[in-house]
Parts: structure tokens; C-alpha cells; sequence
């Protein structure tokens, strides 16, 4: 008696381990939805054309934003290589279209330097919809640059 009750111990913890190993692979095996492909996200590529006026500088990059409209809250991630020098700002600017400036209207690297640099931020009523708009840019900031040596228009999707 005391050997069956054994063998079903035996036989109910195997089952429990295999049954959490299947668990367990399928729910690290699902893909994690990147920021840009979810409503309000976006993946825009930095570079010194999209400057104005445009530079020489070979830096490039991207920046993967999600933004919660119910929040108002914007999230990033901002990756860069191949600046002129290190990075000595990093903002959004708005509102303007491609191919005009705007002041600062929130600061990504408050030193920060390295990169990727990740944050987020709670935006007013008016950011917001000139966020939604395509209205803001992020820029990049250098020495040798110092009105910015990469820029990308961020357009959230609807």
C-alpha cells in the first residue's frame, strides 16, 4: 500500500513539472509588442538630414515612442550612434511640422549620455494634441552641433 501511494506522489509531481515547463516555454516564448506598434506608438529614425538646416554629421538613430491618451503620458526609448562628439542635450521640440524649429517642450537627457536613454513623461492637454498631430521632433545635441545634430519627427499612430 505505503508503494502505490508513493508511485502516485511520484507520478502527480511529474505531472505538475511538466505541465509548468509547457507553461512556462510558451509564456517566454511570446514575442514582447514592441512600443511603436501599439495605438499611440511610433518609430521614427533620427538622422542630420531631417536637421534644420540639415548637416554633414553620420550620426543616425531611432526613437520608439508609445503614448497613453488616456494618461497623456509619452514613453520612450532612444538609441543613437555615430555622433560628431557625446551627446550634451536631448529633447522634444514642438509644435513644427518637418522643416521648421520649436522651442523645448520636454527634456529627455538630463545627463544622460549613454545610449539607449529611456523615460517618460506626462504631457499637458496642448502637448498632447500637438503630439497627436506629428507636431514634435526629438532632438539630439553636441558640441559640434549644438542646435542639434540628429532630429526625428515623431507621428504616433492614430
Amino acid at each position: 500500500m505505503k508503494s502505490i501511494s508513493s508511485l502516485r506522489q511520484v507520478l502527480a509531481l511529474t505531472a505538475i513539472a511538466v505541465l509548468s515547463s509547457a507553461v512556462l516555454a510558451q509564456t517566454t516564448s511570446m514575442p514582447i509588442k514592441p512600443m511603436a506598434s501599439m495605438p499611440g506608438g511610433a518609430l521614427s529614425t533620427l538622422s542630420s538630414a531631417a536637421e534644420v538646416p540639415p548637416n554633414t554629421s553620420g550620426g543616425t538613430g531611432t526613437v520608439e515612442t508609445a503614448f497613453n491618451k488616456q494618461t497623456n503620458e509619452l514613453s520612450w526609448i532612444v538609441t543613437y550612434q555615430g555622433l560628431s562628439g557625446p551627446l550634451t542635450a536631448a529633447h522634444f521640440h514642438g509644435p513644427a511640422m518637418p522643416g521648421a524649429n520649436a522651442g523645448v517642450v520636454v527634456p529627455v537627457a538630463a545627463g544622460i549620455t549613454a545610449s539607449p536613454i529611456k523615460g517618460s513623461a506626462t504631457l499637458t492637454p496642448a502637448q498632447a494634441a500637438d503630439l497627436s498631430a506629428g507636431k514634435w521632433y526629438l532632438n539630439l545635441h553636441t558640441a559640434a552641433n549644438p542646435g542639434g545634430e540628429v532630429r526625428a519627427q515623431i507621428a504616433p499612430q492614430p
